[in-house]
């Protein structure tokens, strides 16, 4: 049997396969105005037709829970009812073709306020172009083009933790039936967690405790507002790959540099501890200069040893391409469920071509049933 068309039990929900598709911004809702955030007719399409090709569950794109929160003044946002009637079709959608549609709520944080990425992702810092200035644990750039974020003041972080709480209100209203919380890719949250960007010394930076308390906050707050019946999922970078980065003389990075990976697996178990159900194990994003040894698969070790390590559940990302691929890491044991990216974006029907791989017949849709 393949183990990519087993199904997947989280509490009481039930996913039809451990093909799952992972967040990606689509940078295409409306920039301002009362439809600013707002998912339109291209987004509709995008997640409908990977429903129809036959993922398991879908995980809309990185979903900004405040309009300071957007990555770029063109993404999707969740904070306010305009917003949850247009996903509101999307999830009506998901579902009537078999999928489980996610969410992944975010706050973009010192990298907030940027071009789209086929425009070159430059910041922007002029309002008149819809820009805003970012915030972040420390006042800390992320890199010299990006200009320095504001530091959260202790109420603003309450703040912003109420935000995640309503965005996860409105997503349930919207109709999705798992919510992950972004804290990975140098966002706020993953920004909290590094040494390398929270240089605070208050009760939010300096020990692992006080670095991994804002994001047990959210997840307390989201978790207090989400279904018990329902899952949540985290998704981390497992490393910000300062540690792995060789010094210029050749010899290996050493000190508190950034987040590691054995910082993910103590981390992981205070997830599941605060009712987390998955973590979605990704890297790097929150520093610049590091050499990733990107390849097939590259970050699967890193879910693997979660996997391997504590009792949570984890999916893993990144460079997973080939079917056989994808069965071999869930049959070793590497991971519950397989989250595939940018070959989804190339191949919205990889699911059916994965099932004629294993000898299986697609599950079309009936007015395709002529393909079988």
């Amino acid at each position: 049997m393949s183990a990519l068309f087993e199904p997947y039990t989280l509490r009481t929900l039930t996913i039809p396969n451990r093909i799952w598709m992972a967040p990606m911004c689509q940078y295409s809702a409306e920039v301002f105005g009362p439809n600013a955030g707002v998912a339109g007719d291209w987004h509709h399409t995008h997640y409908t037709s990977r429903a129809v090709g036959g993922a398991g569950l879908i995980l809309v794109e990185a979903t900004a829970v405040s309009p300071e929160g957007r990555i770029s003044p063109a993404d999707l946002g969740i904070w306010n009812d305009t917003q949850v009637e247009a996903l509101r079709r999307i999830t009506a959608s998901l579902k009537e073709h078999g999928t489980v549609p996610g969410i992944q709520i975010a706050h973009a944080g010192r990298k907030a306020s940027t071009d789209r990425p086929w425009r070159g992702g430059a910041p922007i810092t002029d309002p008149a172009q819809h820009g805003w200035q970012p915030v972040g644990p420390s006042p800390i750039a992320f890199d010299a083009d990006h200009p320095v974020p504001d530091e959260l003041t202790e109420e603003r972080i309450d703040e912003i933790v109420g935000q995640f709480a309503d965005a996860a209100r409105r997503a349930l209203a919207a109709g999705f039936e798992v919510i992950e919380v972004h804290g990975a890719h140098g966002y706020l949250i993953g920004e909290f967690l590094s040494p390398h960007s929270n240089h605070r010394t208050d009760a939010y930076g300096g020990s692992y405790e006080n670095r991994t308390r804002f994001a047990l906050r959210v997840v307390d707050a989201v978790r207090a507002v989400w279904p018990r019946e329902l899952p949540v999922f985290f998704r981390i970078s497992a490393t910000d790959w300062l540690q792995e980065t060789a010094r210029a003389d050749g010899s290996p990075a050493d000190g508190p540099l950034g987040w590691t990976a054995d910082d993910t697996v103590r981390f992981a178990r205070d997830l599941h501890a605060h009712g987390v159900d998955l973590l979605d194990v990704s890297t790097g994003g929150n520093a610049t200069g590091v050499r990733i040894p990107t390849g097939p698969g590259y970050q699967v070790p890193f879910a693997a040893r979660v996997k391997a390590e504590t009792d949570l559940p984890v999916a893993a990302v990144g460079k997973i391409t080939e079917p056989e691929q994808a069965e071999k890491i869930l049959q070793s044991g590497e991971a519950d469920a397989v989250l595939l990216g940018r070959e989804l974006l190339r191949d919205p029907y990889w699911a059916h071509r994965a099932a004629r791989a294993a000898g299986r017949t697609p599950d079309y849709p009936s007015p395709y049933s002529w393909a079988a």
